[in-house]
């Protein structure tokens, strides 16, 4: 289980039910290590020797051994100076703050510019050796609306063109919710945000329920980042819990519901 030591504390925005043990076992990929004089935050998890990835899409094992994610926006400084739209960049890692993977979104900047936090988008997540694991294609779709004609969805893929599960809004009057669907468009798992999304000096959790949506298995967690980031930028910090035991392919449509969540409740247009 991806946990901190004993007297170390827990990342932000996890709190009450964070269990401390201890930490994740490292392996290193070519390349890494102390040898090459880098011990801490850039050190690559990789799958313990002789791991079983029986169904699981490759590039996607070590997620079998964690059971949260850290995901922090990169800051673009054109984008903070000017206001002018880029290309959102993500750092995904484990609860020790190592890097497992990096989301780039792919678009174009007259979609960015024009279109927003709504423009639809293609999203590469890639692993520490470059190569592509995960692949979200989010339409385009009206964020305000009235009835339930045009809702939010996103598709994730894994690897890149064999869909593993969609992300979809389900109609609310006041609250957000989400379901969580499998290849075939089967409901496994739902998300419910609260009424208001705003985290003033506070996070803003998404509650992961089994799909009667009764149980609260997990959270999307959305971390308060400090008043002049949250003000003067767009770069938001995610925590992501989910059972350990879970399908491996779900964990990964997790993080593209994770994607969705931050450009509909809390990107900024410049």
């Amino acid at each position: 289980m991806s946990q901190h030591g004993g007297n170390s504390a827990p990342p932000p925005g996890f709190g009450k039910g964070y269990n401390q043990g201890p930490p994740d076992p490292v392996m290193y990929q070519p390349g890494q290590g102390p040898e090459y004089g880098d011990p801490h935050g850039g050190i690559s998890p990789a799958p313990a020797a002789g791991a079983v990835a029986v169904g699981v899409p490759p590039g996607l094992e070590y997620l079998t051994q964690i059971d949260q994610i850290l995901i922090h926006q990169k800051l673009e400084l054109l984008e903070a100076i000017t206001g002018f739209e880029t290309n959102n960049k993500y750092e995904i890692k484990n609860s020790l703050g190592q890097n497992i993977y990096m989301a780039n979104e792919k678009n174009d900047c007259c979609t960015r510019n024009c279109c927003g936090a709504l423009r639809c988008f293609d999203m590469k997540i890639k692993d520490n050796m470059d190569r592509e694991v995960i692949h979200l294609i989010r339409p385009y779709r009206c964020m305000f609306c009235c009835c339930p004609c045009c809702l939010q969805e996103m598709e994730v893929q894994a690897p890149p063109g064999t869909t593993i599960g969609y992300i979809k809004q389900d109609w609310h009057l006041y609250l957000p919710r989400f379901s969580i669907l499998g290849p075939n468009r089967e409901t496994l798992m739902k998300l419910e945000g609260p009424c208001f999304t705003c985290n003033c000096c506070g996070d803003v959790s998404f509650e992961l329920k089994g799909k009667d949506g009764d149980e609260t298995i997990g959270r999307i967690s959305k971390q308060w980042s400090g008043l002049m980031k949250e003000v003067f930028t767009d770069t938001d910090n995610f925590g992501i819990q989910f059972p350990l035991d879970l399908d491996v392919k779900m964990k990964a449509v997790l993080m593209g519901a994770c994607f969705l969540i931050d450009f509909m409740f809390f990107q900024k247009s410049g």
